[in-house]
């Protein structure tokens, strides 16, 4: 599934700082059917075009949907417009700053399990295949912007290294990482080659570091992926 950019992300969940925005939330999340705009600005004592502009924030946000559909019954000519209808979206909203991508290692996990219980082979081999293909697959989507662009995109904060290559100061998986570096840089590493090959790169050039004996010399940031860009 795609993901809103981060800055986007960000932003819808910011969005619901504001009161009213959060109550209109609530009350929309909450009811057992898609509810208008009058329903709700009743139900929380609001103006109509208050209840009207918040809640049409909340859908370009993508935290609500919205659906058109005529009430009480009636159809055909005379029947009236279809009312403008409100529910929660099916596609959650989620933001972590910095930026962190648990649901695709979660996905990587649990496709590689029930390809190695189907078949009988190493989950471990499933889930390198399966990364690769996710990094390839992640580049075709990206319209041909590029390695660089594409990893900013997926939240690696890259920064050139003084010789031709990228340095990636953020590990989308860093939380998982800590207990489970064995697996979750094996992982992220196919994924970083995966994502090389999808930009018409050498997949060569994503080089796996030691980072805990660079954060013990002082030379590499906390949370900085386990792996960098070579120069060409």
């Amino acid at each position: 599934m795609t993901r809103f950019p981060w800055n986007r992300r960000v932003s819808a969940v910011a969005s619901l700082a504001d009161d009213n925005r959060r109550r209109l939330f609530d009350f929309v999340a909450a009811a057992d059917r898609a509810v208008g705009r009058d329903d709700a600005a009743g139900a929380l004592g609001l103006a109509r075009s208050t209840a009207s502009f918040h809640l049409d924030r909340l859908v370009h946000d993508g935290l609500l949907a919205v659906e058109f559909r005529k009430l009480g019954g009636k159809e055909g000519p005379g029947s009236g417009r279809p009312a403008k209808l409100y529910r929660a979206a099916v596609q959650e909203v989620s933001a972590s700053v910095p930026e962190r991508n648990y649901d695709l290692a979660a996905e990587l996990l649990v496709t590689a399990i029930e390809e190695s219980t189907t078949d009988g082979g190493s989950a471990r081999d499933a889930l390198l295949r399966g990364a690769r293909s996710r990094g390839r697959a992640a580049a075709e989507t990206d319209g041909g912007a590029g390695l660089a662009a594409l990893l900013t995109a997926e939240g690696y904060r890259p920064t050139d290294d003084g010789a031709g290559g990228l340095v990636l100061l953020n590990c989308p998986f860093h939380r998982v990482a800590r207990g489970h570096a064995d697996v979750v840089c094996a992982m992220n590493g196919a994924f970083l080659a995966g994502a090389a090959e999808g930009c018409g790169e050498d997949p060569g050039r994503v080089e796996a570091l030691d980072i805990e004996d660079l954060r013990a010399q002082g030379a590499a940031a906390p949370a900085q992926c386990c792996a960098r860009i070579r120069p060409l």
